[in-house]
């Protein structure tokens, strides 16, 4: 057992790193900003605005509400996608992974459709469902499905035959070994290869609605760009990057340390 002066210690050392590593990243991101100020004062507004346009423009979109409208607008889009594909690539994982046959024969196919380009999907997208939001939830399902496919797979895979037979030894029903054998051991798989998907998806959803869409940060970005409104392009490029930062620091960060809490000791 730890005693409790280790625990406190481990915890204030944490603590002073965590502290550290902000201000590190603060640094940085004021570093970058300092260079694009400069940068900017060598070059045209329609080349490279400085920060301060930028800033001014983000503002005016935000107090317009258009700022906000687009911006969940296109987080609905990666979300429906996304949750689409979760649907379908969790049990097609734990089929694949459980049947070997079925797994050996569809092998193949998961590597070439991760391969296939969002562009592509994108093409695709337009041909069948024209401008409508259903193009870019479509390509977000597209580019998700074999990843979340393919880590479900190994996690499923990473099973213990020892653990599996034991459940069977214990008369385990197939709800019960699926419960408490597999999804402990396919969770991690299946978090790590949901956030990339995530990741993904938010990007390819960017390309969707700039070829396919009438509304959302990418038909924004399009429009902004036909319009040559660089301080424009500049702000809708750094709403989504915010979002993703929030959502990623905010949300799936801590929810990773919640779900594998029970691996804490492994990091030093």
């Amino acid at each position: 057992m730890r005693a409790p002066s280790e625990t406190t210690a481990a915890a204030a050392a944490r603590g002073t790193g965590r502290g550290g590593l902000a201000l590190r990243r603060t640094a940085l991101l004021l570093l970058l900003i300092a260079i694009w100020w400069a940068a900017s004062l060598a070059m045209p507004p329609y080349v490279l605005p400085s920060p301060a346009r930028v800033a001014q423009r983000l503002v005016t979109l935000a107090e317009s509400g258009d700022l906000f409208s687009n911006l969940f607008t296109t987080l609905w889009r990666v979300l429906a996608g996304f949750a689409v594909a979760v649907v379908i690539g969790v049990p097609g994982g734990i089929l694949l992974g459980s049947n070997r046959a079925l797994g050996a024969f569809f092998e193949p196919v998961l590597p070439v459709m991760n391969t296939v380009s969002s562009a592509i999907w994108a093409i695709f997208a337009i041909l069948w469902f024209g401008l409508s939001p259903l193009t870019p939830i479509f390509v977000v399902l597209m580019t998700a499905l074999p990843l979340i496919i393919t880590n479900v797979w190994q996690g499923t895979q990473a099973v213990n035959a020892d653990y599996v037979e034991l459940a069977q030894t214990l008369r385990f029903s197939r709800l019960k070994t699926l419960t408490k054998i597999y999804v402990p051991s396919i969770l991690p798989y299946f978090f790590s290869g949901a956030r990339l998907a995530f990741g993904f998806g938010w990007r390819v959803s960017l390309v969707a609605e700039t070829l396919g869409a009438s509304s959302g940060v990418g038909y924004r970005l399009r429009q902004a760009s036909d319009l040559i409104q660089t301080d424009q392009v500049f702000a809708w490029t750094i709403a989504q990057i915010a979002m993703m930062v929030v959502i990623e620091i905010g949300l799936l960060a801590p929810l990773e340390r919640h779900l594998f809490r029970w691996r804490r000791d492994v990091r030093t």
